[in-house]
């Protein structure tokens, strides 16, 4: 069966502990539509307990069962939610992707007084300032959870940089350390060096910080039985320290824990291959190249040539470790890193991700379902946002369960028309599949000999014709204009 992935969840997902509930009621309607996998978001306290995202993640091992940070339950619920929504998918032969994130901690408990500098915010590896004593919120003590699962105490000594200081401005500050006064190694210079990205950045290279975390993981997995893991903000995190943590929960479980990775560098195919290699191939990476070519076509209209759309991705290059996606909780409208693919080229972008033979496909939650919501733009304005359910979203996932299989053959001749075929394989009825961003098309296509004579028909339903395959296994596939078409056998 062919895998398909779904971030559940969005950047402004309803609060008020539902999410748990709502996906273990959905567990079997998203394993009809051929969903083999959830990401979930991150299940574990913020620094406001009820309404964090979790991205601000302040004790991993609070899963929404202590009275931390005003809250027993996390925004998404409470721990027994969360482990009933995981018991669901799985019974539904779904695996459950659980979000990791350790690359920084915030809502320290205690001040703490420690030597530090500034640190050049475009230039992280420029000091512009002597270091000097300041004082943070660089104590975890954990009052509400106390010492259960772990009696780890983070300090001052956990942590390479700061972004707060008691009394003074907001800055970058660079820890005084025995680690060093460097950052940890990265596999760019983006921004000098891109270790620091918020919060209380984690020293990776403690050796108690590596043990505490490898720990952790042990603790999670036993506690839920997850399947896999999203690892978090890759760009500022020492490569080196994945790599062994991976390969502890691995051994730890005695699971193949499949793990994917967020290194975002949209249009930089060379970083995430430099990542892939750096890690020894221990995980797959999002396509943020590819979604970057979508989102371009998008805007571009009909003067996009869609034969090069898959130009420069990791979907082309190298498919094993690459996970593809139309937008995330990043991307969407009102986020820092916001480059939504317009509306009307989503399901052609959809169908570029489930139909074809490359590639894991993540579907986004407000794809499937829908949002609405409201948040402040760049210029501080209120803006309401709706995000409709993407137009054939349903239907494009029962084609890839059920049709997207068997050798595929391309027909990418047109700037302005491309298509496809999936012969099937022995259990699978293939399909074929047409696009256009300009004008409507017929496309000759060859679906081969077994299926001579055979009516095939638009399971989008954007063509009410049916097409038969002629003696020589060719028939000429329709698509209107600026849509997409997906044609099965009767």
């Amino acid at each position: 069966m062919n895998q398909t992935m779904i971030q559940y969840f969005h950047w402004y997902t309803e609060g008020e502990g539902k999410l748990w509930k709502e996906a273990e009621k959905n567990a079997e309607y998203l394993s009809q539509l051929g969903i083999t996998s959830v990401w979930f978001p991150p299940a574990y306290k913020g620094t406001d307990g009820a309404t964090s995202i979790g991205y601000d993640a302040y004790d991993i091992y609070d899963l929404g069962e202590f009275d931390q940070k005003n809250s027993i339950p996390t925004k998404y619920g409470t721990k027994t939610d969360y482990k009933n929504a995981i018991a669901a998918l799985q019974k539904q032969n779904i695996q459950v992707i659980v979000d990791v994130v350790l690359g920084h901690k915030a809502g320290g408990d205690e001040l703490e007084t420690f030597k530090a500098a500034k640190v050049d915010e475009n230039n992280r590896e420029k000091i512009i300032s002597e270091f000097a004593d300041i004082q943070s919120y660089t104590k975890f003590t954990f009052p509400g959870r106390g010492k259960k699962y772990s009696d780890f105490e983070w300090n001052f000594t956990c942590f390479s940089g700061v972004d707060y200081a008691e009394g003074k401005e907001s800055h970058i500050y660079k820890i005084q350390s025995e680690y060093g006064n460097d950052w940890e190694e990265m596999i760019d210079d983006e921004k000098g060096n891109y270790d620091y990205l918020m919060f209380n950045d984690v020293e990776h290279r403690n050796p108690h910080v590596r043990e505490e975390l490898n720990n952790w993981a042990k603790w999670y997995f036993e506690e839920t039985n997850f399947d896999g893991v999203r690892l978090d903000a890759l760009k500022h995190i020492s490569f080196d320290f994945y790599k062994e943590w991976l390969t502890l929960l691995r051994a730890n479980s005695g699971k193949n824990i499949f793990a994917v990775g967020e290194y975002w560098a949209p249009g930089q195919l060379n970083l995430l291959q430099k990542y892939i290699d750096a890690t020894e191939g221990c995980m797959s990476l999002f396509d943020s190249s590819l979604q970057n070519n979508l989102h371009t076509a998008s805007k571009e209209g009909d003067s996009y040539d869609l034969r090069r759309i898959f130009d420069m991705t990791l979907t082309d290059a190298d498919p094993e470790h690459s996970v593809s996606l139309v937008d995330n909780h990043d991307t969407q409208p009102l986020q820092d890193l916001e480059a939504p693919v317009e509306n009307w080229f989503k399901p052609l972008a959809y169908a570029l991700i489930l139909l074809r033979e490359k590639g894991y496909p993540c579907v986004f939650y407000p794809d499937l379902y829908g949002a609405h919501y409201k948040d402040n733009d760049r210029e501080g304005n209120e803006q309401e946002i709706f995000l409709d359910k993407v137009d054939g979203i349903e239907e494009m996932l029962k084609a890839r369960k059920e049709n997207a299989y068997g050798a595929q053959k391309d027909y990418f001749e047109d700037a302005n028309c491309i298509g496809w075929t999936r012969e099937g394989d022995d259990e699978h009825q293939g399909c074929a599949v047409v696009l256009s961003n300009k004008d409507s098309y017929v496309k000759p296509m060859e679906m081969g000999e077994k299926y001579v004579g055979k009516t095939f028909y638009d399971v989008l339903g954007r063509s009410e014709e049916k097409i038969v395959i002629r003696e020589d296994g060719w028939a000429d596939f329709p698509v209107p204009a600026g849509n997409v078409s997906v044609w099965i056998p009767e």
